[in-house]
């Protein structure tokens, strides 16, 4: 049986596949060639990230398809109601890359607590001819322990940012309109174990106490973030998005950023992928990157041998 890995899959995961007897392609076939690639190659597992998009279209057209795999969370590149529809098994990977986003948020929360995204492109500017300009420009940092984190999407990448929180002595706060309440596990490099309960509140209420906001909610129609909800919050708060470009009003950041309100923000995921605008990149109260919240290879490799093990069960 084979397998088109379009958007890459990691060694362990061909490995896992190979194993079990499953032709592997990792192939990258043009979008508008992929119907073409998948029939004649006989296809029956497609596997995508976040490049390769799986609509109606392709769906009736390749009527050998058993099953469509996305590797990570969010799965709005595929038609999965319609897919479901026409018998299709649609899988995903939505906890392997949990905590390699969590890291990446709290890269750019000490980042921008101590200025870090600014000094790192001044230093090589200005570092021999204004460094004690720089030094006193940078010199009011804030620490994240004793400090609040509001968490917004309190599933599984919302709980492991809490867990990184809790173990950076930070006080958890958290909504989600799905969930009352989480025990959240914290282990330890020695076998220790400390568990802690958190019950959710308000969105109105995390907006209003937490110094230090993140994003962990899937894509929607409205904004989970604007004018409003900036408004609500306090003043010099830090902001992270790392879930989905659209989720936070990218005009009212800007303008949150500039009156005040918000002190700094993150973004990882931009509402105009792969061409964020320009104001954004050129803001220097943003600490950017090119959405790689699950860019590591420790999760790619829990990615690829979950994906792996779930088309086995399906398929056998």
């Amino acid at each position: 049986m084979n397998v088109l890995a379009n958007d890459g899959i990691s060694q362990s995961g061909i490995d896992a596949l190979e194993k079990a007897g499953y032709n592997v392609s990792t192939t990258t076939v043009a979008q508008e060639q992929l119907i073409n690639y998948i029939n004649e190659k006989d296809i029956s597992v497609l596997l995508v990230r976040s490049a390769t998009t799986v609509r109606k279209d392709l769906i009736d057209a390749c009527p050998n398809l058993k099953i469509i795999g996305r590797g990570g969370v969010g799965m709005d590149n595929i038609d999965v109601e319609y897919a479901r529809e026409k018998g299709l098994h649609v899988i995903n990977t939505p906890a392997a890359s949990s905590h390699s986003v969590a890291e990446l948020v709290f890269g750019h929360l000490y980042g921008l607590a101590r200025f870090l995204h600014n000094a790192n492109r001044e230093m090589p500017l200005e570092g021999d001819s204004n460094f004690k300009g720089l030094k006193k420009a940078y010199a009011k940092g804030t620490e994240l322990k004793g400090k609040t984190l509001g968490v917004l999407g309190f599933g599984r990448i919302g709980q492991a940012t809490a867990k990184v929180a809790l173990g950076a002595g930070m006080k958890v706060i958290a909504f989600d309109p799905f969930l009352e309440k989480a025990n959240l596990e914290l282990e330890f490099f020695d076998g220790q174990k400390v568990n802690f309960d958190i019950e959710t509140i308000s969105k109105e209420d995390v907006l209003k106490q937490a110094d230090f906001i993140t994003l962990h909610v899937p894509a929607q129609k409205d904004y989970v973030i604007d004018e409003a909800e900036f408004n609500m919050m306090k003043d010099g708060v830090i902001l992270a998005n790392a879930a989905r470009g659209g989720v936070v009003n990218e005009v009212a950041l800007v303008k949150a950023i500039e009156s005040g309100k918000v002190a700094r923000a993150a973004l990882d995921v931009f509402e105009k992928e792969p061409k964020p605008e320009i104001q954004l990149l050129m803001n220097p109260s943003l600490s950017l990157t090119p959405h790689t919240g699950a860019a590591t290879n420790e999760a790619q490799d829990r990615i690829g041998t979950e994906l792996a093990s779930q088309i086995v069960s399906i398929l056998g």
